[in-house]
């Protein structure tokens, strides 16, 4: 903070601005801000009426705190210290200071990329720009706060009780994102930010910078641009299980058994077969276990143009656009090894049926590389035009159209290299289960060709295995219209108006799962006693390894030693070098893969069945009342609202269905699916909801006031859930096989909100809120998981019909949510120190059942406490904050990567996380300031865990980020 005249003051040691000791170590409160007491004597004379213009961290308090308090709901507000200077680097990492905001990382990145309001996360919450609706090309309603740029961010705002002009579409909140404007600060204004990042462990410094330029003349027409650069390294170390699927072991696979034979059921209980071979017994298994170095490299553009002509007085009309690409590149090195549950012997089950050591008789082992990319490219064009038709009357128009783009052109998403060994040279793996998944990963044992783990990285005995190439390529458009007008006379304003959506979502996948060009070159190759696939591979290949020895620091459990350095492209065009296999022989070739369609070249094919085609059209009518009067005295504020929306949604698809099931000669776990050719489908729903709103506010002194909300919010079904057709991959595990439908026939989720607060606004900048709220919730969308046969396809490994796993959405129960937000903002007089602080408590009626093996199990998801903590010292152009985050386990989801199990969808938690950010700035002069900023401070660590606390499913090391750079604003 800098004020235009400083008051003298003492100097704190810097660590009671970093932390709770601030409390104690500053000064007790003064007055401030504008109240500041000065030591001049003409400060101190009563004639002397000079105003204290406050800027900087705690200027941008003040004014957050005075929209919160005059908001008609309950409202919490980040605004820009200054132009060009938002107070952190990420939309998300600012809204987590908020009472009840916590965020989502991206583990591979450690970005903050989403955000939960109240225990409601992702599609529960609506993001807008300047009040409009964003296009996202990823199928969700949520966006990747990732891929907005923050650096000329005006304010943001989280309405966590509706605003039904906006919307009531949102039942965490609604986050409304505001961009500068010429005549926002009318003259000539310029900023330029320049900043360079390293991540600990990438070792690369890479550049951040961005310009912003307003001007304005005549009062009668201004001109805004801007353009930013951002780009981040991050190498990440994980450890990985990708499912726990659920499903009955055979007494003979368990540890100690003395059945002569060993040879499980297919079914859980058949009568013609000895019990010790008949699967009774519950339990949990890993599907695939293995450890990866991920190199990611996100870069982003962001730009805007806004221009602003103000032919009139009262009328205003402004165009704008927003435009930004965020490529994100990473390079994928990994090793894996799979389960299958019939397979597994010497099984220990804990208490709770988890496998916890077991052996796998001839495991393979893969190692895998990667080159991942996806590219996400998103304009917007808006026209908004303000005309004021009276003193008491005015109208506002805005439209907007923006389209969004996953992995436009000739993109490949993924394009993968799989090497190993296996058969002859698969080992008598051991995997063992070492602790809980904060603490400790799975160790394996007995690993390395034949079980000599010497030879794990043995390039002699190693081939080629499968060839994965995918990309998913989406469109996304989006056409809005509002259109409002608002009376206002004395203490009374009516706001009335409308909304049109429509909202066009196109889906294709392409990969070589499709035409099975993926096991062109299965099976490993001689030494493993294959006769398919390619041994040795050529030693310039092979570009080094990655030490697996300490992966994960802070964490138990045991790994193999290495992994390869494998670039994908270069081991993709050596396979195609080898020729045609077609018109010559190929030793090594799998030629029962591909029905002589492989002519040597990993060509992606179109998969029909995942084409989908859904819009969704929304009309919204509105109308809200709001006045001030008196109660006993007390000035009181009533608003109260009503929003009508009614939506249509058409769903056009193609359908598949199995008609052959193979086994591959490459790799005995493998399964080829042939389907049937596609054919069109269109399922069309629509729906209506009249969603009320009412605000409160009772000021009872001038410092201490009460709020009441009550309302009706809807959450929209996410568009890439409402396609009409079953989707069944063509690459398949033996007992493993899965599938997954759509249903456009879906509901919203329906939620009754009530909110009670009270706030105490004790002094100037510091502020003691309570607030108490509840929301029933109705129409929960849940992903069941039910065995079914599909066509009466036969399963080769069976004889009978193919059973599998079906994952699809319905609606279905009801659940109550309530909690409790705390907020303590405070500010010690004319020290410079200050802090915020906040708690949430949530809890449900419908918690998690682990115990609930049914194929219905339902939970809410995101729900946690969170507590969060910035302790800052802002005085004489010197700034400093220090940010403690907390966020208790969570239910993050029903699913997990590998979702094959018998008892429905398997959830993934979120391990408790607490992470330290420090930013520092000093400014030199008027214009120009340097800023530090120091990321993950205590080296946090995420992982996520299946049904029980030990079912490890990631845990990512994503280190620290440290950022220096330079500010210029005029």
């Amino acid at each position: 903070m800098r004020s235009r005249k400083i008051g003298s003051g003492n100097m704190l040691l810097l660590g009671c601005a970093t932390s709770a000791l601030a409390l104690v170590c500053a000064t007790p409160a003064m007055a401030q801000d504008s109240q500041e007491s000065q030591d001049e004597p003409e400060a101190q004379g009563s004639e002397s009426n000079e105003i204290i213009i406050v800027t900087g961290l705690r200027g941008s308090l003040q004014r957050n705190l005075d929209e919160k308090r005059n908001a008609a709901g309950v409202v919490d507000v980040i605004s820009a210290e200054d132009i060009g200077k938002f107070p952190d680097s990420n939309v998300a990492a600012s809204l987590q200071r908020l009472p009840g905001v916590s965020i989502q990382r991206s583990g591979a990145r450690g970005e903050a990329t989403g955000i939960t309001v109240r225990g409601f996360g992702g599609d529960f919450n609506t993001t807008l720009y300047d009040g409009r609706r964003i296009s996202t090309a990823t199928g969700n309603r949520q966006i990747d706060f990732s891929t907005v740029g923050v650096d000329f961010i005006g304010q943001l705002s989280v309405l966590k009780t509706p605003d039904v002009s906006l919307s009531s579409d949102s039942i965490g909140a609604t986050v409304n994102i505001e961009f500068p404007t010429p005549f926002d600060n009318p003259g000539f204004r310029a900023a330029v930010t320049a900043s360079g990042s390293i991540q600990d462990r990438s070792g690369d410094i890479v550049p951040t910078a961005g310009i912003l330029v307003s001007n304005t003349w005549n009062d009668t027409f201004g001109v805004l641009g801007s353009v930013v650069y951002t780009r981040r390294d991050t190498d990440s170390n994980r450890v990985y299980v990708s499912g726990w699927p659920g499903g009955n072991f055979a007494p003979c696979q368990l540890a100690g058994s003395t059945a002569e034979t060993c040879a499980p059921t297919a079914a859980t209980v058949d009568p013609d077969v000895p019990a010790a071979n008949q699967r009774t017994i519950p339990g949990w298994f890993p599907q695939q276990y293995g450890a990866e170095q991920q190199r990611v490299n996100d870069e982003r553009v962001d730009a805007r143009l806004a221009l602003q002509w103000q032919p009139a007085y009262g009328t205003m009309v402004t165009l704008d656009n927003n435009y930004s690409r965020q490529k994100i590149e990473s390079n994928n090195y990994a090793f894996g090894v799979w389960f299958n549950q019939t397979d597994l012997r010497n099984v220990e089950l804990d208490e709770n049926g988890t496998a916890v050591n077991f052996t796998q008789a001839g495991s393979p082992t893969d190692f895998t590389s990667a080159l991942n990319k996806q590219i996400l490219e998103t304009n917007q064009t808006g026209l908004n035009i303000e005309f004021e038709a009276s003193d008491n009357l005015t109208f506002e128009v805005d439209g907007a159209y923006a389209k969004s783009k996953l992995n436009p052109g000739d993109v490949i998403g993924s394009l993968n290299a799989d090497v190993g060994y296996g058969g002859a040279l698969g080992t008598n793996l051991q995997f063992i289960v070492d602790g809980d998944s904060n603490e400790a990963f799975p160790s394996l044992a007995n690993f390395g060709p034949a079980g000599v783990g010497g030879d794990w990285a043995n390039t002699d005995l190693i081939g080629s295995h499968v060839t994965v190439n995918q990309t998913q390529r989406n469109t996304d458009e989006l056409w809005q219209l509002r259109a409002e007008g608002q009376w206002q006379q004395d203490d009374l304003t009516l706001q009335f108006g409308g909304q049109y959506y429509e909202d066009r979502f196109e889906f294709a996948n392409y990969s070589t799962f499709v035409n099975n060009f993926w096991q062109a070159y299965a099976g490993y190759g001689d030494p493993s006693g294959r006769d398919t696939g390619i041994a040795p591979l050529p030693d310039s290949l092979y570009q080094g390894t990655i030490s697996l020895d300490g992966f994960i620091p802070g964490f138990d459990g045991a790994l193999p030693p290495s992994v390869f350095l494998i670039n994908p492209v270069d081991y993709q065009n050596y396979l195609t070098g080898l020729g045609n296999p077609q018109t010559q022989d190929i030793p090594g070739y799998n030629a029962g893969c591909c029905g002589g369609n492989f002519t040597g070249t990993f060509d992606q094919a179109l998969d029909g069945g995942s084409v989908r085609d859904i819009t969704e059209k929304t009309w919204a009518l509105f109308l809200r009342a709001s006045f001030e009067s008196e109660i006993a005295g007390m000035p009181f504020f009533f608003n109260a609202g009503m929003r009508n929306e009614n939506s249509n949604i058409k769903a056009n698809g193609n359908g598949t269905v199995p008609v052959l099931i193979q086994t591959s000669t490459a790799d005995p776990t493998l399964l080829t699916v042939t389907l049937s050719d596609p054919q069109p489908l269109t399922a069309t729903t629509d729906y209506n909801y009249l969603l009320p709103s009412l605000d409160t506010r009772l000021e009872i002194t001038p410092e201490f006031q009460m709020r009441f909300s009550a309302s009706r919010t809807i959450t929209r079904p996410t568009l890439n859930l409402l396609y009409p057709q079953l989707n069944v991959g063509t690459g398949q595990r033996v007992g493993a096989l899965s599938a997954a439908g759509g249903n456009p026939s879906l509901r919203p989720y329906l939620s009754d909100n009530f909110d009670l607060a009270a706030e105490w606004y004790y002094q100037p900048n510091s502020y003691l809120s309570v607030n108490g709220f509840l929301k029933n919730v109705s129409n929960f969308i849940v992903g069941g998981v039910t065995n079914q046969t599909i066509n009466d396809v036969i399963d080769p490994t069976t004889g009978q019909p193919a059973v599998f796993a079906v994952t699809q959405q319905v609606n279905g129960p009801d659940a109550t949510v309530k909690g409790i937000e705390l907020a303590l903002q405070h500010v010690f007089g004319d020290t410079g120190f200050g802090f915020q602080a906040n708690a949430t408590f949530v809890e449900t009626n419908r918690p998690y059942d682990e115990n609930d093996i049914s194929q219905t199990g339902f939970a809410v998801t995101g729900l946690a406490n969170s507590a969060n903590f910035v302790g800052f010292y802002d005085k004489d152009g010197f700034q400093i904050r220090a940010a403690l985050n907390w966020r208790d386990e969570y239910l993050l989801q029903f699913g997990q990567n590998q979702n094959t199990g018998s008892f429905g969808a398997e959830p993934t938690f979120v391990d408790q996380s607490f992470q330290i950010d420090l930013t520092s700035s000093y400014d030199i002069n008027d214009n120009f300031s340097v800023f530090g900023e120091v990321l993950n401070v205590n080296n946090n660590k995420q992982s996520t865990h299946g049904r029980f606390s030990n079912q490890l499913l990631d845990v990512f090391d994503y280190g620290r980020r440290y950022t220096a750079g330079v500010r210029f604003r005029y």
